[in-house]
């Protein structure tokens, strides 16, 4: 589906390119946390990180230029990771990475976003000049399949806001990357595992994505983007009704589950996009959309608020 989208607006454009690959992300690696840093070493990592991301065919499916997933990556060298008797291990890293992407809304100028994420536990062996490698059945090493995860969640996420759990084997794909450095052990750093984190992790990610308990979040991924807001442009009371209905379903998940990492991230990428589209509501539709979002977005509760008066 999300092809058959794409499609459309290629041929009302006239714009048949060349095949790519399927991200298009901007990346930078941040190194004014480390103060004993090598410019030049981090200068290759951000080239070597640029190309792994946006130069590796990470699915069978051909995308044109104008189709690829944009994106920002950002990886923050934090300082210098400790052995046990508290001395820097020698190229090992302490790191954060900020990943966003985001897709177009039919119809209109716009893009909304359907990723953000910070993952502060990220420790990796660098030396200048080594390659970013990376295979679905085997641990290279820590950073690349850190980020050889997230590129599958992006797309799965993207997939899934195209059609109805049209992700479903980039996310699987996800999961293997999971299990295969869990079956790494201790090489791998933390953030694959079900014990860390406090249930918000890479594992406990993909664990919510690909479970059977969160359905109805997989359907409001698809039901919000492509049902609700691709309709806007040419019906926003419809689109806004769609949109209204399937907030009520989330609440209905909240109550169940509530404070899952998935919906967390649909709150932290959603909330103000969700106020902005129901200020020009009708009464009634505020009123139910402000008792919904203040029930499973307490944080936010003043935004929402706001939507009666």
């Amino acid at each position: 589906m999300r092809k058959f989208f794409i499609l459309i607006i290629l041929v009302l454009t006239g714009l048949f390119n060349l095949k790519a690959q399927e991200l298009n992300f901007t990346v930078k690696v941040n190194i004014q946390r480390l103060l004993t840093a090598d410019p030049a070493v981090f200068n290759g990592l951000e080239q070597s990180l640029k190309e792994f991301v946006n130069g590796t065919k990470w699915s069978e499916d051909e995308f044109r230029p104008e189709e690829r997933i944009k994106g920002n990556l950002l990886l923050t060298i934090t300082g210098e990771a400790k052995d046990k008797n508290d001395k820097p291990i020698p190229n090992v890293y302490t790191a954060e990475l900020a990943v966003q992407a985001a897709r177009p809304i039919y119809g209109s100028n716009k893009e909304t976003t359907i990723f953000n994420y910070i993952d502060r536990e990220i420790t990796f062996k660098y030396e200048q000049f080594q390659p970013l490698q990376f295979s679905k059945s085997i641990f290279n090493d820590n950073l690349s399949q850190v980020v050889a995860f997230y590129a599958f969640i992006v797309l799965g996420m993207d997939y899934d806001s195209f059609s109805l759990e049209g992700g479903t084997e980039n996310l699987q794909s996800a999961q293997q990357v999971v299990n295969v450095a869990q079956s790494a052990g201790a090489a791998q750093g933390r953030g694959w595992s079900s014990i860390e984190g406090n249930n918000r992790n890479r594992y406990w990610i993909i664990e919510n994505l690909l479970s059977p308990r969160m359905k109805p979040m997989r359907e409001m991924q698809f039901v919000y983007h492509r049902l609700g807001l691709d309709q806007m442009a040419q019906d926003a009371a419809k689109g806004r009704s769609i949109i209204s209905k399937t907030l009520e379903n989330a609440r209905k998940s909240f109550d169940t589950y509530p404070n899952t990492i998935l919906m967390q991230l649909f709150l932290s990428i959603k909330s103000k996009e969700i106020t902005e589209i129901f200020t020009i509501g009708s009464p009634d539709e505020k009123d139910r959309v402000a008792d919904v979002m203040s029930r499973i977005d307490p944080t936010n509760a003043n935004r929402y608020r706001q939507l009666r008066q």
